[in-house]
């Protein structure tokens, strides 16, 4: 586990917190690794997914657990609230010193058919976040929104949205410089609501056909302990208005399914692509490679306005775009990666 900001004795506000990013990001700063918070406010608009999340980290009885649960007792708090409303989102923001913004209507399908309701969530939101701060002067530190990489190049709504969230958060460096705002952009987490690979536990499982849009289609893959890495990284190293994108393997999803296939193989139908959806995915596009340096296992993406960028900070370290089409495991290196995550999997295939 990486070296991370030390976030002991500030308060967090963790927006979507009830998401599988957000829930293991709360289990992360609870673990104390990155300094014990004072306090953790979830706050989200789903009152079941909050009550089970509560019932998941106050009631916790599993032994090993206990030093992280016991801890939730005290530190973890709820708020019901939909960071469309300036309102609720202000209230929240009180008195907080770190903001994660993962709240967001990610599911490319249902934002094709409802662009408009992402663009109220995925920009609005954000921007309620952005304009709270900086109309109330709160203190707060450190801003870090959850992008993904649909947002680079985007064809569909969710990317689109997620692009213009990246640029609200970046420019705000400029009108309110006393908070540092910064973004992580990753792939595809192998164990998060609506993965892929869930769904092909649950066919395996059950003895079914795996199904797949296209033999073709590629995608970068992370755990979700990976991509809270991402967060806390970006929240460590990140510079005003920095993207941060981890340096992960991809693959091609017909070799997921088969490296899936461990007691035998089963049958694979191909579906067709789905409306918004990419054959491969991209983090970093050709245009970016120019403003891009190195972190350690991360690409830094600078900011498009030059007023934010500091003299020396580009390296261009990469001469073509970082895509899901390259270097792709094999079967057997897929196996290695999934069994790493097999109780994440099996979480989130079983609901």
């Amino acid at each position: 586990m990486e070296k991370t900001e030390d976030l002991k004795g500030m308060r967090i506000l963790v927006t979507g917190g009830t998401g599988s990013l957000g829930k293991t990001l709360v289990k992360r700063l609870l673990s104390g690794s990155a300094g014990l918070p004072e306090r953790i406010t979830v706050f989200s608009r789903d009152e079941a997914k909050q009550h089970f999340m509560r019932l998941e980290f106050l009631n916790k009885s599993v032994a090993t657990d206990d030093v992280i649960y016991h801890k939730a007792e005290d530190i973890l708090d709820f708020r019901i609230g939909d960071v469309r409303d300036y309102g609720a989102v202000t209230a929240a923001l009180r008195d907080v010193d770190v903001v994660f913004h993962a709240a967001a209507l990610k599911q490319v399908p249902s934002c094709e058919y409802f662009p408009y309701e992402a663009v109220l969530t995925n920009i609005g939101g954000a921007q309620n976040v952005v304009r709270s701060i900086k109309e109330n002067r709160f203190r707060v530190s450190k801003v870090v929104g959850i992008s993904t990489d649909k947002a680079c190049k985007p064809i569909n709504v969710m990317g689109m949205t997620k692009a213009l969230q990246e640029r609200v958060f970046v420019e705000a460096n400029r009108e309110y410089p006393e908070t540092t705002f910064t973004c992580v952009r990753y792939g595809n987490v192998i164990a998060s609501r609506g993965s892929i690979v869930p769904l092909f536990a649950e066919q395996v499982r059950n003895k079914k056909p795996l199904t797949i849009t296209l033999p073709e289609m590629t995608r970068f893959l992370l755990s979700l302990e990976r991509a809270v890495d991402t967060v806390l990284a970006v929240l460590k190293d990140g510079r005003a208005g920095e993207t941060f994108v981890p340096k992960v393997p991809s693959a091609k999803i017909i070799d997921v399914a088969k490296a899936m296939m461990t007691d035998g193989e089963l049958p694979i139908v191909f579906t067709g692509i789905r409306p918004g959806e990419k054959i491969h995915e991209i983090m970093v596009s050709e245009e970016e490679c120019f403003r891009t340096r190195q972190a350690g296992d991360y690409y830094a993406i600078q900011p498009m306005l030059p007023e934010l960028r500091h003299s020396g900070e580009t390296e261009a370290v990469l001469e073509s775009e970082y895509s899901s089409r390259d270097d792709n495991l094999s079967v057997d290196q897929l196996r290695e990666l999934l069994a790493s995550s097999v109780g994440e999997i099996n979480r989130f295939a079983a609901g």
